[in-house]
């Protein structure tokens, strides 16, 4: 990034975190002559105003503010975000403006030490998508074979540590945010180290190779070649996937493909988690293919989050303790894991409710999401609400991706009319995970 952007870039993050930090302080003169019911409602519209700024500014800047900003909106519910500041920030999608196809040439070329039509038989100058981060291109190599090619925007490596520094400052001045700051750094540094990784394309060829070897001979899930010779830390190759979008399957896959989508999901999420310990942790719908039969396509392994053997023991514990109504044994794998002090008894209850309406839906058999949402996904909001209140309840950072990865499954199944039995899928492979935390 050349000095004249990274400082236009500096100069709009600390207008935005001044404007921000002084209708904050402004609130809170206003405050000393407000009711107790005037200042609520004022600090609530402040909220969602400075989200509203936030989102404005952020959403027309490439790179790791965007990517920050999706990041920080996906993280919502640890960061304890208030529903309508949710939603503001939710807005921030994955879609950028495109990169002129001479710059995205010239990177390539000299990435990849070459002109362009000696290096693909065919390259196609309209982008098959922009992100935050990069650009991907479909092109054809030399002996026919169809890939995707994805470019990584110029410059957006240095913008990382500035734009989190910034946006953290902007939240916590706003204050959106009502968690304790170690727990908030511990969400952040997470946050971080996952994009970092995403800012590396060698590292999600790496990615890419392990989830090969991991799934290596299930007809079911297909995951992308890598071709090493085009790869390099900015430009990364692969196999063109075959398959279609979820709303696509969803309107013309027959019932039978659709079920063997849907358990083939649950196998995917609950099969890294407890079985690998690696989970592809960026759940967009569009980093799912659909084939006619319901084969599953996986794409985009630059957000990877490598699970430590012993806690997921613990998770693990904790997720067939739910399964079984055991208090006890829940509560009791919620302190080892970090996410109750053990000593707070309010809290400990209010978690308790939060886990077992966060369970429901395992427990009762074979069951089709979507259509008992009000049984099912009301109750945790509703006992979700009450966590903020205990601070002796805290989310460790492990949670982050599993539960956004998690959220994406939801997401995912509920397009598609399937009855599966989650609970039973879940436990076969949360048993595994206790038996190698044992060794």
């Amino acid at each position: 990034m050349s000095k004249p952007s990274r400082l236009s870039r500096l100069a709009k993050l600390g207008s935005l975190t001044g404007r921000v930090t002084s209708s904050v302080i402004g609130g809170r003169v206003r405050d000393a002559f407000r009711s107790e019911e005037v200042r609520k409602k004022a600090r609530e519209k402040l909220q969602l105003d400075n989200a509203r700024e936030i989102v404005a500014t952020v959403g027309k800047m490439k790179g790791a503010a965007m990517k920050l900003g999706q990041q920080i909106a996906i993280a919502a519910e640890a960061l304890d975000l208030p529903d309508d500041v949710r939603e503001t920030l939710g807005r921030l999608n994955n879609q950028g403006e495109p990169v002129p196809f001479e710059q995205i040439r010239a990177d390539i070329e000299a990435e990849l030490e070459g002109p362009l039509e000696t290096l693909f038989a065919r390259f196609d100058e309209v982008p098959l998508g922009t992100a935050s981060l990069g650009q991907a291109h479909t092109a054809a190599l030399a002996d026919g074979t169809e890939v995707v090619v994805k470019v990584l925007h110029r410059g957006v490596e240095q913008s990382v540590e500035t734009d989190l520094l910034a946006l953290k400052a902007m939240l916590l001045s706003s204050r959106a945010m009502r968690r304790p700051k170690a727990e908030v750094d511990g969400i952040f540094e997470e946050i971080k180290a996952r994009l970092s990784e995403e800012l590396d394309y060698l590292q999600e060829a790496a990615n890419i190779q392990t989830f090969q070897r991991l799934f290596e001979g299930e007809a079911w899930v297909r995951i992308p070649r890598l071709h090493p010779r085009w790869c390099t830390e900015r430009v990364l190759t692969m196999d063109r996937l075959q398959g279609v979008h979820i709303d696509r399957f969803r309107d013309e896959g027959s019932q039978e493909a659709r079920q063997r989508a849907a358990e083939g999901l649950a196998e995917l999420y609950y099969r890294q988690i407890f079985r690998f310990r690696v989970l592809h942790a960026d759940p967009h719908p569009g980093n799912f293919l659909f084939e006619p039969d319901g084969t599953i396509g996986l794409v985009d392994f630059g957000c990877v989050k490598r699970l430590d053997e012993f806690w997921m023991g613990t998770y693990a514990r904790c997720a067939m303790a739910i399964h079984a109504d055991d208090r006890e044994a829940a509560m009791a794998a919620s302190r080892d894991m970090g996410a109750w002090d053990g000593e707070d008894a309010e809290g400990g209850e209010a978690l308790w409710s939060y886990l077992r309406a966060l369970g429901a839906g395992f427990r009762m058999g074979p069951i089709v999401l979507g259509a008992d949402d009000e049984k099912l996904v009301e109750p945790i909001t509703r006992a979700g609400r009450k966590l903020p209140l205990y601070r002796s309840v805290t989310l460790p950072p492990e949670v982050l991706f599993l539960h956004r990865s998690l959220g994406g499954l939801y997401t995912l199944s509920r397009s598609l009319n399937a009855r599966v039995d989650y609970g039973s899928i879940a436990m076969r492979y949360a048993a595994e995970a206790v038996e190698a935390a044992r060794g």
